[in-house]
C-alpha cells in the first residue's frame, strides 16, 4: 500500500477566484509542514505529480497548482504555446500565493519550490508571498526587473545548470548579484549539467535538444533541498 494519499483539491486566490490542484500528503500529515511545487511548462503532468508524491513520501503536504487550467502537452512547441499563454505576475500572485495560503490552513510552514518556468515562477512568487517559509528554485530565472528582491525575507536555494543554454549561467550570476545586494539569505549550487538536469523524463530519443537528465547530480540537488527543507520547514 502506498504510504501517502493523492486527491484533486479546488483552492481559493487571493481575488476569489478558483484553482484546482493536486494534492499529495504523507499518511499522518498532522502537523507536517507543507511544500507548493511549481510544474515546468509541460503542465500539470505524471513527471510533476512524481515530484509531488517523493515530497509527501519525505513528509510533506504538496501542493502543485494547475496553473495551464486542465492542459499538458509533450510537444517543445505547444509546451511554448501554454507557456507564452501564461500571465506569470498573475500565476505568482494568485495562483501560488493562493495555494500557499490554503496549505497554511493546515501547516504553520510552507515552502515554495519549482523547475524552470517553474524554478522562474518560484522567485516572483517569494517577492509576493509573505506567508511563505523558505523556497527552493530548479533551474528557472525571471527577467531580473520582475524579482521584487527586497521582500524576500526567507531563505532561497538554487539548483544551476552550467551547461543549460535555456538560462544561460550569466544570468545566474546577475541573479546573484541582485539577491546579495537586497541581502537575501540564499545558497545557490551550480552542476555541470545540462537544463532540467532533475527531469528523469529528459532522457531518450524523445527529450528535446537542450534537456539533459543526470541522475547524479539530480541526487546531490535532492538531497541539499530536502536538508535545506528540513531546517527551514521542521524548525
Amino acid at each position: 500500500m502506498s504510504s501517502i494519499s493523492r486527491s484533486t483539491v479546488t483552492y481559493d486566490r487571493p481575488d476569489g477566484g478558483k484553482v484546482q490542484g493536486y494534492l499529495a500528503a504523507p499518511a499522518n500529515a498532522e502537523d507536517a509542514p507543507a511544500i507548493v511545487v511549481i510544474q515546468e511548462w509541460w503542465g500539470l503532468n505524471d513527471q510533476i505529480r512524481g515530484v509531488a508524491d517523493r515530497y509527501a513520501e519525505a513528509g510533506y503536504r504538496a501542493l502543485v497548482p494547475d496553473l495551464f487550467r486542465g492542459e499538458s502537452t509533450v510537444e517543445e512547441e505547444e509546451a511554448h504555446h501554454l507557456m507564452d499563454g501564461l500571465d506569470f505576475g498573475d500565476a505568482a500572485t494568485q495562483d501560488i500565493r493562493g495555494a500557499v495560503l490554503y496549505l497554511k490552513q493546515q501547516s504553520a510552514r510552507v515552502g515554495i519550490t519549482g523547475y524552470c518556468m517553474g524554478g522562474a515562477l518560484t522567485l516572483l512568487a517569494l517577492g509576493h508571498t509573505p506567508e511563505a517559509s523558505a523556497g527552493v528554485t530548479w533551474y528557472g530565472v525571471p527577467p531580473l526587473e520582475y524579482v521584487n528582491a527586497e521582500a524576500i525575507k526567507v531563505p532561497v536555494m538554487g539548483h544551476w545548470a552550467t551547461q543549460d543554454t535555456a538560462f544561460p549561467i550569466a544570468s545566474v550570476d546577475a541573479l546573484e548579484e541582485k539577491l546579495t545586494a537586497a541581502s537575501v539569505d540564499f545558497s545557490f549550487h551550480r552542476y555541470l549539467a545540462q537544463h532540467a538536469f532533475a527531469n528523469e523524463t529528459a532522457v531518450g530519443p524523445g527529450r528535446i535538444a537542450f534537456t539533459q537528465y543526470d541522475a547524479v547530480w539530480s541526487q546531490q540537488a535532492w538531497d541539499r533541498t530536502l536538508t535545506f527543507f528540513g531546517r527551514a520547514l521542521w524548525g
